[in-house]
């Protein structure tokens, strides 16, 4: 058997996680002096008002090696294979204590860790399309093959309604910040070989602004892989996500339009009201 582990930031839904059988490695957030495991113990909502009553955008830090070693053991034990992803890691340490797991528990031969060079989303499709080949029964050294050749292919892009959460995180300059703000500029940014990029700005009210950020992407929709699509966001208007549903929808493109929420991570270096659509290139 092939087991597919990610860590949390995947932002996959619980009912993708249930229909394909992937299990989550929690990173962490920091609030000030307390410790929590995205995903589990705090809330995005919990995570917002710490940030907006301290100013601050959480620190964030990789999973704890007691913890991944604590997930593995089972599988090695029963003789299993495990595929498993993390974050970039010019993002995250993530990656890093995958293999110190497998190092831990002598099983480097049978946990075959991948870095996705990417994020949110970016990585659940890759974790999605191996867990299904899991499921097909194919061995893992076909299933990391794959993930090798689609980590190119993913096009993972979002577009930021405030560029506050990225400049207290030291990801955005305060002139950037402040002229954001002031011109109600929100960037595009995309991930280009594992690392953040500021591609185009936007000017104008969020829901105009995401829907020029999906027309602009029209052509690479039409030419993508058509098995599935991903909206991902940190908390944006029902309004705003169906519009881009149904933009998508038209297209007549995708098998699978599937909408996520952003998990603690993202969602507390993005701040409120991101959105972004991806996609792997055929």
């Amino acid at each position: 058997m092939v087991k597919i582990i990610s860590d949390s930031t995947c932002d996959l839904s619980k009912e993708l996680l249930d229909k394909y059988d992937i299990s989550i490695l929690p990173l962490h957030i920091l609030l000030g002096e307390n410790e929590y495991e995205d995903g589990m113990d705090i809330t995005i909502e919990e995570i917002y008002d710490w940030s907006e009553a301290h100013k601050e955008t959480p620190k964030t830090s990789a999973p704890s090696i007691e913890r991944t070693v604590e997930l593995f053991e089972p599988y090695v034990k029963n003789g299993d294979e495990i595929v498993c992803f993390s974050i970039s890691g010019t993002m995250s340490a993530s990656g890093n204590i995958m293999r110190m797991a497998a190092e831990q528990l002598e099983a480097e031969s049978s946990i075959h860790v991948i870095d996705s060079q990417n994020l949110s989303t970016g990585i659940g499709l890759l974790v999605v399309e191996a867990a299904a080949m899991a499921k097909e029964g194919r061995a893992a050294d076909e299933i990391v093959d794959k993930m090798n050749e689609l980590i190119p292919r993913v096009r993972a892009s979002f577009v930021v309604d405030t560029l506050v959460y990225l400049h207290r995180g030291g990801r955005c300059s305060g002139l950037a910040a402040m002229a954001g703000g002031a011109l109600k500029l929100h960037p595009r940014i995309q991930v280009v070989d594992g690392v953040m990029q500021s591609a185009k700005k936007y000017r104008g009210s969020m829901d105009k602004v995401i829907l020029s950020y999906v027309k602009d992407m029209e052509e690479e929709l039409k030419m993508a892989d058509r098995t599935r699509v991903f909206i991902t966001h940190s908390g944006c208007s029902r309004e705003i996500v169906e519009q881009v549903r149904q933009y998508l929808k038209d297209l007549d493109v995708f098998s699978e339009i599937w909408e996520t929420r952003a998990g603690g991570v993202v969602s507390s270096h993005c701040g409120p009201g991101t959105l972004g659509v991806l996609f792997i290139a055929s």
